[in-house]
């Protein structure tokens, strides 16, 4: 038999419903912020994310699905948003407007080790907003993210938040870690190693020296911030709290790419058994990213989310913000034209139908009634059909009532 690629998931019944509907509800949440809805390709250039995310991030150098099409052109399927929709931004010449906000939702694709919560193709969510740089403006973008993942069941968050300051700033940091983690490279693994040379900002994000305490103890982003950015992340701490996010300082925090400037944030669900996927959100600041691909210096923020281990989280924490529910099921005794009639009126009017369309007996019937377990069970037999009416049954109390057809709609929107 053939099966789904490793590092891929299928999604279906309830789970199904549910990743619908979380990527419904984050949709229409970002339009009460005016944010539009953007699409951007599933391929691009592979020249894009070598420039955009950076070519000494893991992304580029290990997770990225590259390929030559039939022009001998080099083409990688997206491993994230935000460098396609910069591209998309520019090319489009957006910025003519003084600002842009956007959101997009589809599949991205990354070449790494799966483990739950983290997929070889997953669905990112996410937004970015150019042409603003603001730290109240920052703790609102934060506060978007927060409040959806909470207004979809997820009470157990924690908003971490740090400062990578501005080029100065990183530069100052780099030049500090670098004399700091020389004399360590032996204790440090292979990748440690390479990214000493590469990007020294990526070895605070190792996985495999995560635990490691020459990590624990590396310096401190905040303590080589400028008194401008200072004051940048001072400021988004008092927005922060105006805006009733609660949060928490990580200084060991950087993300994992190479673009990010000042604000970066995580959101992470506490208690989950999910360990590093336990991250359901994160993004930040990348003021440089537009003039590295564009040559126009606009400023920019965005965030992403993860959708399939959104709704892992949300099982995990027996959050259900859609059922799987019935509303009502037809019973067609006679394979009646009647039945099918009422069943199209039903749905018309907002309600979650389904009957039987194999002439299935009335035993098989409701057999599968306490499958669907509906709220209400209409029975359309000869009788019914003859006399224009249907026997109405509450799937909860057993009782049955008979239902002219001309009031069949106001009476089961009433009960």
């Amino acid at each position: 038999m053939i099966q789904k690629p490793k590092g891929t998931l299928d999604l279906y019944g309830l789970e199904g419903k549910t990743y619908e509907y979380v990527l419904s509800y984050m949709s229409s949440f970002l339009n009460m912020y005016n944010y539009n809805y953007v699409k951007i390709p599933t391929f691009e250039t592979s020249e894009l994310y070598k420039r955009g995310v950076g070519e000494s991030s893991d992304i580029v150098n290990k997770e990225m699905y590259d390929f030559l099409d039939k022009s001998d052109r080099s083409m990688t399927l997206r491993p994230e948003f935000t460098a396609g929709v910069v591209r998309m931004f520019l090319e489009n010449k957006l910025y003519s407007k003084e600002t842009n906000k956007f959101y997009y939702y589809g599949s991205a694709f990354r070449y790494e080790r799966p483990q739950s919560g983290r997929y070889r193709e997953f669905t990112q969510f996410g937004v970015e907003a150019f042409g603003i740089k603001n730290p109240y403006f920052d703790a609102e973008v934060i506060s978007i993210a927060y409040k959806m993942l909470t207004d979809l069941g997820l009470k157990d968050l924690v908003v971490q938040i740090n400062s990578l300051g501005d080029n100065s700033s990183r530069e100052a940091y780099k030049n500090a870690l670098r004399e700091y983690f020389k004399p360590k490279l032996d204790n440090l693994c292979e990748d440690c190693k390479n990214r000493f040379n590469t990007n020294v900002l990526r070895i605070l994000d190792c996985k495999v020296d995560k635990d490691n305490e020459i990590l624990k103890n590396a310096p401190k982003t905040l303590n080589y911030l400028s008194e401008e950015s200072k004051e940048y992340f001072d400021i988004l701490k008092t927005a922060l709290n105006v805006l009733e996010v609660p949060f928490e300082e990580n200084t060991s925090l950087v993300r994992g790419l190479d673009y990010y400037t000042d604000t970066v944030f995580e959101i992470v669900y506490k208690d989950s058994n999910l360990g590093n996927a336990s991250v359901v959100c994160g993004g930040g600041r990348y003021d440089n990213l537009v003039n590295e691909l564009g040559k126009i210096n606009i400023p920019a923020i965005g965030f992403s989310i993860g959708v399939e281990r959104l709704v892992l989280l949300l099982n995990e924490a027996n959050v259900k913000p859609i059922d799987n529910k019935v509303d009502i099921y037809v019973m067609n005794l006679g394979q009646d034209k009647y039945a099918y009639e009422i069943v199209d009126m039903l749905r018309n009017s907002g309600f979650i139908t389904e009957t039987d369309y194999l002439n299935k007996s009335m035993k098989a019937q409701f057999k599968l009634v306490d499958d669907l377990n509906p709220d209400y069970i209409l029975i359309i037999g000869e009788d019914e059909a003859k006399g224009n009416y249907v026997t109405v049954k509450d799937n909860l109390t057993k009782e049955n009532k008979k239902v002219e057809f001309d009031e069949l709609i106001e009476y089961l929107s009433m009960i």
